[in-house]
């Protein structure tokens, strides 16, 4: 999969970003790490990003909802995917 996201409960930017991608017809990976803490503090270990939603494309971390939400308004997102 191209596109994945890292989610956790109640987040309602995890929320924006899925539905961002669903509303511009790209699917994705959803990787819900729920209440799991450790999980959450383990990808931010990894990433140096504390919040969520995580978003990968291309296995390269792009950022959370307003990256996303800039490449696509930008219309940058749309070349990111097709390289």
């Amino acid at each position: 999969m191209t596109i994945k996201v890292y989610t956790k409960d109640h987040c309602p930017y995890c929320t924006y970003a899925k539905g961002l991608l669903s509303s511009l017809g790209y699917s994705y990976e959803e990787i819900a790490l729920g209440s799991d803490r450790k999980a959450i503090m383990e990808l931010a270990s990894e990433t140096g990003m504390k919040t969520l939603p995580q978003i990968f494309i291309h296995d390269k971390l792009i950022g959370g909802y307003d990256d996303l939400k800039s490449l696509a308004d930008s219309g940058r997102l749309e070349t990111i995917l097709a390289k």
